[in-house]
């Protein structure tokens, strides 16, 4: 692909975002219901594509277990207040009344609470009760130490998630994880992530994983591309990780499932994600918005209260509807925020395609004016598409 001279010296790769791109229909069209957004991963089926990001404010025992029972994963972050507390709903409350400029600084203070080993594997056995698939979270610093308490709850799915993880980590500090011989030991199956380009995914799908997070900073609460300056527009990170995914199936005849990890607030986006290349997609914010959200209306990501180098802000979310409303309808509003898998299944059976993977098969386009064009009305009246 051609590059941009940056300066003298200096040239980069013009990239894209969801916002910046369009699916282009086909010549066939489908019934809604005749369409498959089924999604298999490893010895799993979901009904819907989704993985309920590993953030305190979207994921509880309690919502995992009702995004379980409606047909996707949630991702419980296994050193969150769930795992230093008790019972953590009387802070979750008061995260959600702090005043902006004093809510890091707090936050900073409560997740100063160990995380307890006990109770790792007390809520990993909560989900696994009520008979759905429990997948969690950490990161690569504490896979090892938490590895017995995850294992004594029997954990179906891990994830081993950070803002940027790499197969070749260098610490003259301490042994780093080695992912390879990790995941090939361990007997379940492991999503790592994030990354956003073709090398590092290809590096991550070659230590074994069963699928790669992509997305590095394009989520409502994570500031890392403007603390650190780090990023990739999704829709170039996705494509580029499918292109990695299609070199490895090459060489091992082994396919890695890309998920696609934050930058997603409509139905729209998660359709676009899956035409860039994805399989499946991993959403905190929009979910943040239900009422049965731990957040209270509030959502911050994983590195939010770091100690040293907060990477993320706890934003107020709009309390929308349900999670059944939010993720299969029906929807009451017009922008697109309701109802995200019935408008992926509509948008497939728009442009022919009967199944995901059909679907990464999708012509796109760059369409800069697409949320803009004809739209004079919305936009000066803050309605549909000019929220």
């Amino acid at each position: 692909m051609a590059e941009i001279e940056i300066g003298i010296g200096k040239s980069g790769r013009r990239a894209y975002g969801f916002d910046d791109i369009a699916i282009v229909p086909s010549r066939r069209t489908r019934d809604p219901e005749d369409v498959d957004i089924t999604w298999e991963i490893d010895a799993y089926k979901f009904e819907i594509p989704l993985m309920a990001s590993a953030m305190d404010g979207v994921v509880s025992p309690a919502t995992a277990i009702q995004i379980g029972r409606l047909g996707g994963v949630g991702v419980l972050n296994l050193e969150g207040l769930w795992t230093r507390y008790e019972d953590p709903e009387p802070l979750l409350k008061e995260i959600a009344s702090l005043d902006p400029e004093k809510a890091t600084a707090r936050m900073q203070q409560i997740y100063l609470e160990p995380v307890k080993e006990r109770l790792v594997t007390e809520r990993i056995r909560e989900i696994k009760a009520a008979g759905v698939i429990c997948a969690a979270s950490v990161t690569p610093q504490r896979t090892t130490s938490m590895m017995k308490a995850i294992l004594d709850g029997e954990l179906d799915m891990l994830v081993i998630q950070g803002t940027v993880v790499s197969a070749e980590h260098v610490s003259k500090a301490s042994e780093p994880l080695n992912l390879k011989k990790f995941i090939r030991e361990l007997e379940i199956p492991v999503i790592v992530g994030g990354c956003a380009s073709y090398q590092a995914a290809l590096h991550l799908m070659r230590t074994g994983a069963v699928g790669v997070l992509v997305g590095v900073g394009p989520g409502n609460a994570c500031t890392t591309r403007g603390v650190l300056g780090l990023g990739v527009p999704q829709a170039t990170a996705i494509a580029d990780a499918a292109g990695a995914r299609i070199r490895h199936l090459d060489e091992t005849g082994v396919y890695v499932h890309v998920i696609a990890d934050g930058g997603m607030s409509r139905g729209g986006d998660v359709a676009k994600a899956i035409a860039c290349g994805a399989d499946a997609v991993m959403m905190g914010s929009p979910l943040a918005a239900a009422h049965e959200a731990p957040g209270h209306g509030y959502h911050w990501g994983m590195a939010t209260f770091h100690p040293t180098l907060p990477r993320g802000a706890r934003v107020k979310t709009q309390q929308r509807g349900t999670l059944q409303e939010i993720l299969l309808g029906p929807a009451t509003e017009n922008d697109g925020r309701l109802n995200l898998f019935g408008a992926l299944r509509t948008s497939m059976a728009t442009c022919g395609y009967e199944t995901l993977k059909e679907f990464q098969k999708a012509e796109v386009m760059v369409a800069p004016s697409l949320q803009t064009e004809g739209k004079a009305l919305q936009q000066s009246q803050h309605v549909g598409m000019g929220r």
